[in-house]
């Protein structure tokens, strides 16, 4: 299985996360190869100065084209509320699923109807850095539980 994570965000130095981060990318290996990309391209620093809905448009440009032959799951906080077992089920029966994180003002509408499932890890605003990370721990325990392993127990 192939799991790749698209978030809009900066690329910046050494981050607190980078280690859980990388730590759940490692225990991931025995049953997905698990890779985090980071967008941000001038046009949406340059649609972020001019409105939300243009910051929108332009972070479902950045993405679209990495939306094909795969399994599309986009982290939106109106999304259907799921727990760590619903979370795995959502993870079986693919081997391509690419999950996207919005930058600070989230998803157009369309971004999200053309996707195959819209969840929500809750109502609460994290930073994308912690986003990033809740996600992975997320990722390691829906493949346990597929797998069996006693650490979701």
């Amino acid at each position: 299985m192939k799991i790749d994570i698209y978030i809009i965000d900066k690329k910046g130095k050494k981050e607190l996360y980078d280690p859980l981060i990388e730590h759940y990318r490692k225990l991931c290996r025995p049953w997905a190869q698990v890779a985090v990309h980071e967008l941000f391209t001038k046009e949406i620093a340059k649609a972020q100065e001019q409105s939300p809905a243009a910051a929108q448009r332009a972070y479902g440009a950045a993405l679209e084209r990495y939306r094909p032959g795969a399994y599309n799951i986009v982290l939106d906080p109106e999304g259907e509320a799921v727990d760590s077992r619903r979370f795995a089920k959502l993870l079986e029966g693919h081997s391509t699923i690419r999950f996207y994180i919005g930058g600070a003002y989230g998803f157009e509408r369309d971004f999200l109807r053309h996707s195959d499932k819209t969840v929500s890890f809750g109502r609460i605003t994290l930073s994308h850095k912690l986003v990033k990370v809740v996600l992975m721990e997320q990722i390691f325990r829906g493949l346990t539980i597929i797998n069996n392993h006693p650490y979701h127990k």
